[in-house]
């Protein structure tokens, strides 16, 4: 009755979670187009998506900008993290505190306060600032990622690295980047997910002459749900599902 019980439970949590998911999926199958009644199976909206020159300029828009915010992301924060893992110095702990201050914050508290540093430094609104944003948006995630990795690097192997006359620039790129590159490369899939999701930062920080597609399905759904947002929004899940699968797969440790 109890193993019963918790069945129960998790298919409860697992079907709130996911079945808008697949409401939104099975929907974007759907031959009609203004009425939630099925109508029958079709694949036009998809096929519609490649006609939309919009949504086209905006996806290229967003994988431009996950790609190089991603990058960015991923050197600054990999030089971050083997530096706080590598060396002790005054004040490691509160930079080191300050990265999961990043994460917590509300993206709304991190838009807002991007957008007044643009502004101040009379930066125009567009792909720079929307990069800038990011990138630093996605570096702590990278750092922490990478920070545990680190961690459980055995230390004689840099030491005896050092004895034989290597210096700083050689242990990192021939010793120490090897030994992280799958948090590294998971951190890059992490920081591409997140960047090419968001909505808030991106909102605030984007002029009108660059528009992405999160923004856009935003401007789409307040004009009433139709099918090619359904099938937008499947394909959008289905970059994301893959990116995600992709860095589970590479921050795995190996039994």
């Amino acid at each position: 009755m109890t193993r019963w019980l918790q069945q129960m439970f998790a298919a409860c949590v697992y079907g709130f979670l996911y079945l808008p998911l697949a409401i939104v999926a099975l929907f974007s199958l759907n031959s009609s187009k203004y009425s939630l009644a099925w109508k029958g199976f079709t694949l036009d909206w998809y096929v519609k998506l490649w006609q939309n020159p919009g949504l086209m300029t905006a996806a290229f828009n967003s994988l431009i900008i996950a790609a190089c915010a991603a990058t960015l992301a991923t050197l600054l924060g990999t030089v971050a993290a083997f530096i706080l893992h590598q060396y002790r110095f005054p004040g490691r702990r509160i930079l080191f505190g300050t990265l999961f201050v990043m994460m917590m914050s509300p993206d709304i508290v991190i838009a807002i306060s991007l957008l007044l540093l643009f502004l101040a430094l009379y930066l125009p609104l567009g792909f720079s600032t929307l990069l800038l944003a990011h990138t630093v948006l996605c570096v702590p995630f990278v750092a922490t990622t990478v920070y545990s990795r680190f961690h459980g690097f055995p230390t004689d192997i840099v030491d005896a690295a050092k004895d034989l006359g290597a210096g700083e620039y050689q242990i990192f790129r021939h010793i120490v980047l090897p030994l992280a590159a799958p948090a590294v490369i998971g951190g890059w899939l992490l920081s591409f997910t997140l960047s090419l999701d968001d909505v808030i930062i991106s909102f605030f920080t984007t002029g009108p002459d660059y528009e992405v597609l999160p923004l856009r399905i935003y401007s789409m759904v307040r004009l009433g749900i139709k099918p090619d947002v359904n099938a937008l929004c499947v394909v959008m899940m289905a970059i994301t599902v893959t990116a995600l699968i992709l860095s589970r797969k590479l921050l795995k440790e190996k039994k």
